[in-house]
């Protein structure tokens, strides 16, 4: 475990303590992905963000100016406290450390199916239905269109993968004949 890993953590369970203790879990973890995906979406706010000769309250400025009346105080005080301190390179390790605890706390888990074609919204709900019966937790599903999978469905939850793909049923196959 990398030690920005071990950081983000630390900054993630802190974030959840308050969270919980105001109840805006699940509105911290929104902003929270929010903010990662801008910064994902562009990557001059990154390296802006980044630069050692740029300062640190003119980083913030950007921030509130961008993300203000959008997140709380909660999450702004967190990621201007992660800027002040130079470790504005693990934001989304933190929404993803966050989104973790959070799960684990509250009987959640997030689940990622890759699917050959895209899912209705009822059938998208059955498979959360179903791995949430498997889990024995609450599955929130995304999907994601990949039609190398040729049919069937991949399912991610943490760092499980459930494969029920026909790619994956064919290369298990071709495996089985190699001696």
């Amino acid at each position: 475990m990398s030690r920005d890993t071990v950081v983000a953590k630390r900054y993630a369970k802190a974030l959840f303590e308050l969270a919980a203790q105001q109840q805006l879990v699940s509105e911290v973890e929104a902003q929270l992905k929010l903010i990662v995906e801008t910064l994902e979406q562009d990557e001059d706010v990154l390296k802006f963000l980044s630069l050692p000769n740029i300062d640190t309250d003119k980083k913030i400025a950007l921030l509130k100016t961008a993300f203000g009346d959008r997140v709380s105080v909660l999450v702004l005080n967190t990621v201007e406290l992660l800027i002040t301190r130079g470790r504005e390179d693990v934001i989304a390790e933190v929404y993803e450390a966050f989104v973790k605890i959070a799960g684990e706390a509250l009987g959640q888990a997030h689940a990622t199916v890759y699917a050959a074609k895209a899912l209705t919204d009822e059938e998208l709900a059955g498979v959360a239905a179903e791995f949430g019966q498997l889990t024995g937790k609450t599955i929130i599903a995304e999907q994601i269109v990949e039609p190398s999978l040729l049919g069937g469905m991949q399912v991610r939850i943490g760092d499980r993968l459930y494969d029920g793909s026909l790619s994956g049923k064919l290369e298990r196959l071709q495996k089985s004949f190699k001696i």
